[in-house]
């Protein structure tokens, strides 16, 4: 069997709006995703077989709660190869889980992702094509058949365009509050912003990519991160507005990512997030200290 071992990367949301909401329940977003250092790691052995036999084992410091069955990700994505290119497989995956689950992070997408990455480097297939299956399996799994760090999010966050990023970047300390957020509760909770709001956000948005495609430094572009979905979240779950608040009494500029629970802020420098995170760190508390662009094998 031919097998490939690829890091899986986190993400974050530099920006998040929500700019509408369609027939079918789903909200329509304008968002920029930035890959991170965080990963967990799919090692892939596969072939194909004459008859469909699959197996998942899930290892890492972050697998207790994770099922190796039908319903995990990583199994459908595997189906969804299948299904897309004709292959019945013989697959042995592991999955060493790094990313807490329900953080905000996208580790779960991450993983569907880079399981289709893997399988179509080893077959030699484009990923391209698995677009419409990957969008299916989740919103945000389209993100992760991109080798591009920085991706501009559009519909339900499933349009995708990469964004060209110059100069040196900051650094990130993130804050799992060692808690879960529905997203279906998240969403549940919004009240979408007047359109003449959301034009502006917009138009900061612009503003930001424009920032981060001219290597401005981090003072000119760091007031225009932004995430509409922290007042349906901060008001709800003292664990992450406790973050927050403590991110803000040392001097930083905080943001949730995605529907959360992770809080995380940007330092000029390593030493900066190094002392950051230690100052933030507390009990049923994770933090994670991690650079943009993903990791080396991301974009081999």
């Amino acid at each position: 069997m031919n097998t490939l071992s690829l890091a899986a990367p986190a993400k974050v949301n530099l920006f998040l709006e929500v700019t509408g909401k369609l027939p079918n329940g789903y909200h329509e977003l304008a968002t920029l995703f930035a890959k991170i250092s965080l990963t967990d790691r799919i090692s892939v052995s596969a072939q194909v077989a004459d008859k469909e036999k699959l197996s998942l084992r899930i290892t890492g410091p972050l697998a207790n709660g994770l099922e190796a069955d039908e319903n995990n990700l990583v199994f459908r994505a595997v189906r969804a190869f299948e299904e897309e290119f004709g292959l019945p497989l013989k697959a042995d995956i592991v999955l060493e889980k790094n990313i807490p689950m329900g953080a905000g992070l996208g580790g779960g997408s991450s993983d569907a992702g880079t399981t289709l990455r893997a399988l179509c480097r080893i077959f030699a297939k484009d990923p391209m094509r698995l677009l419409p299956r990957a969008a299916k399996l989740g919103a945000d799994v389209p993100l992760f058949l991109y080798p591009d760090p920085f991706l501009k999010g559009e519909g339900i966050g499933e349009k995708l365009t990469p964004i060209p990023v110059a100069g040196s970047l900051p650094w990130l300390v993130l804050v799992y509050p060692d808690s879960h957020v529905s997203t279906k509760g998240v969403f549940n909770r919004l009240h979408l912003n007047n359109p003449k709001q959301i034009l502006t956000n917009i138009s900061n948005l612009d503003r930001l990519l424009l920032a981060l495609a001219s290597a401005s430094p981090l003072p000119q572009w760091q007031p225009l991160l932004f995430n509409r979905l922290e007042e349906a979240v901060l008001p709800y779950v003292d664990a992450v507005k406790k973050a927050k608040e403590d991110f803000l009494s040392l001097g930083a500029c905080p943001l949730m990512s995605g529907s959360g629970s992770t809080v995380f802020a940007l330092t000029p420098s390593q030493e900066q997030a190094q002392d950051l995170a230690a100052k933030m760190q507390q009990e049923n508390r994770k933090v994670f200290i991690a650079h943009f662009g993903g990791t080396n094998d991301e974009n081999n």
